[in-house]
């Protein structure tokens, strides 16, 4: 496929997220995606494998984190792989408290699907915002 077609796909990839339409965010991808989200103290850090991770990836989410970007995000393409450079501000819903996350992902299209997503984003941010107050000793 054409690098402009790769990148097309992945701004329908974004949108169908957007929307949370799950039909058509299946549709773009394939059945054995891989989506990596780094970090360790972060409720959505792991591997997702397949649409059954990515539906739960996305469910878990949609719990856990209201986020909006402030700016359409960039997008960098070159052979089968398209970044996307982007900002996220939120919050997590269990702290309450909010995070900005400065963010890229690194994105795989092979024959018209996404095929891996990795993530690099400010894993620090949003484990800090996903602590729980300390509780008050006695």
């Amino acid at each position: 496929m054409s690098i402009e077609k790769n990148v097309q796909i992945v701004k329908d990839f974004f949108a169908a997220m957007g929307s949370r339409d799950k039909q058509g965010l299946l549709a773009l991808v394939a059945e054995d995606i891989e989506w990596i989200v780094p970090g360790e103290d972060w409720p959505l850090a792991g591997t997702h494998r397949g649409h059954a991770g990515l539906e739960n990836l996305l469910q878990k989410a949609n719990e856990t984190v209201e986020t909006s970007y402030p700016k359409p995000p960039e997008f960098v393409a070159q052979g089968d792989r398209v970044l996307v450079v982007g900002v996220a501000t939120g919050k997590i819903k269990a702290t309450n408290r909010a995070f900005k996350d400065d963010w890229v992902f690194d994105i795989t299209v092979r024959n018209g699907k996404v095929t891996k997503i990795r993530e690099y984003i400010d894993t620090q941010a949003l484990a800090r915002a996903s602590e729980m107050a300390a509780s008050p000793r006695l």
